[in-house]
């Protein structure tokens, strides 16, 4: 809305969001949603040079020194590795930038923080064995200049994107170094291929990986950069994906499995032979901030939804109400699985 109180043309429209009009092809107007919205394409203009990412990191991390310690460890571990997963961050994501939502919440540094401290309170807490791995399942970053992956999407915004960047890299932080001392391996999956995050979350766990690798030599770290991927912890094998991701599909992976998105994953399994090499494998994916653990779709594999670690968008709340935010807590002994979904309101 305008200061008068109606509806923005388009020109205004770009000129408030700080959009280049003049590569706009088309748009259209959306009003079902609370706050009127324009959905606009732009003509694909924009050139993306190389860069030495590599140098920038070796400049920050010059003067970082490996950590002396000793692991504590579990002298009678009654599991064979516990697990931790969280999803969807969305840091930077301004849950209600106009103060009309039916549900206000807030998303700022404190609150992302403080999820982070609860992770890392509830993995100790709830220890069984010595190894850890944790999955970070995408949409860490809200975006970058306040747009989705594909542009032409504008996202309310509570940060900049260099505090997004510093308040990730702190956030990531908080879990290592309240982990790593405490397991003897500690493995770590993030997801760098998605549909809000993309390139800005590749920058922020290449960063996070870069410190973390000299810090703790007891920590393995993948960033994972294709749609799915694939990671195997004994005959445990895991299949994980966003959901979404940055480019190629118009329709991501469904909360109920479809046969289309059985036949994907079944494809992928059968491609690296995962069927000979797992006993279990779960296939896992963020996106859809729900936790549905579906065992019974399919007879090869289990598709396991997990929940959102941010609060819903205004659209979604004033669209679908009030849901709830939280991460899972797993722990496998042989083939069997103990679950324990955390969540908080």
């Amino acid at each position: 809305w305008n200061e008068k109180g109606y509806i923005m043309d388009i020109d205004e429209y770009c000129q408030y969001y700080k959009l280049p009009r003049k590569d706009v092809t088309s748009y259209k107007l959306v009003t079902h949603t609370a706050v009127p919205y324009y959905n606009i394409a732009y003509r694909e203009n924009v050139e993306v040079k190389d860069f030495d990412f590599d140098k920038i990191i070796s400049k920050y991390t010059k003067n970082i020194k490996p950590l002396i310690y000793t692991p504590l460890v579990l002298t009678n571990p009654t599991r064979d590795f516990d697990v931790a997963t969280y999803s969807d961050v969305h840091i930077g994501m301004n849950p209600d930038k106009f103060n009309t939502s039916t549900y206000p919440t807030e998303w700022h540094k404190k609150e992302i923080l403080d999820s982070a401290r609860l992770i890392v309170k509830e993995i100790l807490e709830n220890k069984k064995s010595n190894t850890l791995v944790i999955d970070d399942l995408g949409d860490l970053m809200d975006g970058l200049g306040g747009q989705t992956t594909r542009g032409g999407h504008s996202l309310p915004q509570n940060m900049t994107d260099d505090e997004a960047f510093d308040c990730a890299i702190e956030f990531k932080d908080i879990i290592l170094d309240g982990v790593a001392p405490n397991f003897e391996k500690v493995i770590i999956n993030n997801i760098v291929n998605d549909n809000h995050g993309g390139l800005f979350g590749y920058l922020v766990n290449k960063m996070f990986k870069a410190t973390a690798m000299i810090r703790y030599n007891n920590v393995e770290i993948t960033n994972h950069r294709k749609f799915l991927n694939h990671y195997g912890v004994g005959k445990i094998g895991f299949v994980i994906s966003h959901g979404k991701e940055e480019k190629n599909t118009k329709h991501g992976f469904k909360v109920k499995p479809d046969q289309k998105d059985l036949k994907r994953i079944d494809d992928y399994c059968k491609f690296n032979k995962l069927y000979q090499k797992f006993d279990v494998i779960y296939f896992k994916k963020g996106d859809s901030h729900q936790c549905v653990l579906d065992m019974s779709s399919s007879p090869d594999f289990f598709y396991h939804n997990y929940p959102a670690l941010s609060p819903s968008s205004e659209w979604v709340l004033d669209n679908f109400g009030l849901g709830y935010k939280g991460f899972v807590l797993e722990s496998f002994k042989g083939t069997r699985n103990l679950i324990d979904p955390i969540f908080t309101k």
